[in-house]
């Protein structure tokens, strides 16, 4: 603790170049602190708790006074967090949606009842209204949703189709990793269907999710040992599956800087006029380049 910062604050202003260090800036919290020296630190201005809105390019699939439906790019955040402060697709709702976000718990806010990671691309569904959120968020939990996905994953599966299941919850070697555990964490269930496979070292995937827990797809295939091209977390070595690629193929595959997964279709009933929605995208150009490669 430096006063009433904790070291974790510490160590962000240190590697924001907040702190001095007889004038000069420190930015390695691992430097011994020197007897003698005269250390400072000076606080940036406090960030607005509030997202601020900010236009930010989106394809939207659907839209009217209750809900946007949209089909969210690989790269973008989809909620401001720590180190992804702005620049998200929450920021970019704001701007988009202005007065026609009605208020959600007594702030006007887009209500995320569903969020895809950064680098998985797809439909996306955001209420706008608060009777709109209670509604989707109730049909998500009450697995009343339809929701595929389209996943490279490396290998070939066996069987061809079936259902992964394994509750999953953190990692306790690695804090920013899930895992299947066997104490603790939550139910999950995968159902996948090969589609295609590439020279015995890469299948196309269409996965249902019966479930939805935090990089569930990614678990459930790395734990059964084919975890998806590109994934940045979960495929830590390269796997002996892509000897059975060509040269040209196999560099492509090991070269893609993001999970091969992408939200292909997205179903649900409106809650507002009961209606039955249904809603499917391409993958975007990365993914289809790298299906061209590898075929």
């Amino acid at each position: 603790m430096v006063g009433t910062l904790s070291r974790s604050r510490v160590k962000a202003l240190m590697e924001g170049g907040h702190v001095l260090r007889d004038g000069h800036v420190l930015r390695e919290p691992a430097d011994p602190v020197r007897a003698g020296l005269c250390y400072e630190i000076r606080m940036p201005p406090a960030i607005p708790a509030t997202p601020r809105a900010q236009a930010i390019p989106f394809a939207i699939l659907y839209e009217d006074s209750d809900l946007i439906v949209l089909d969210k790019p690989a790269g973008l955040v989809v909620h401001p967090a720590p180190g992804n402060e702005d620049g998200t697709l929450v920021n970019a709702l704001l701007a988009h949606c202005g007065d026609s976000l009605t208020g959600i718990g007594g702030e006007r806010r887009p209500g995320i009842v569903h969020r895809l990671d950064k680098d998985t691309s797809g439909v996306m569904v955001v209420a706008k209204t608060e009777q709109a959120h209670t509604a989707l968020s109730d049909a998500f939990a009450a697995r009343d949703i339809d929701r595929t996905y389209l996943a490279l994953a490396w290998g070939i599966l066996s069987p061809a189709s079936g259902t992964f299941e394994g509750a999953i919850g953190r990692d306790r070697r690695d804090r920013k990793r899930m895992a299947v555990v066997t104490h603790g964490g939550k139910h999950a269930m995968t159902h996948y269907r090969t589609l295609h496979s590439f020279h015995g070292g890469i299948s196309s995937v269409e996965c249902r999710l019966a479930t939805g827990r935090t990089h569930q797809i990614r678990v459930h295939f790395s734990t059964s040992g084919h975890p998806l091209v590109g994934d940045p977390v979960y495929l830590r070595r390269i796997p002996a599956a892509a000897r059975a690629l060509p040269e040209d193929a196999r560099r492509a595959a090991l070269d893609f800087p993001r999970q091969a997964l992408h939200a292909a279709r997205l179903g649900f009933t409106h809650p507002r006029t009961g209606e039955s929605l249904l809603f499917e995208t391409a993958p975007p150009d990365d993914f289809k380049t790298l299906l061209a490669k590898i075929a």
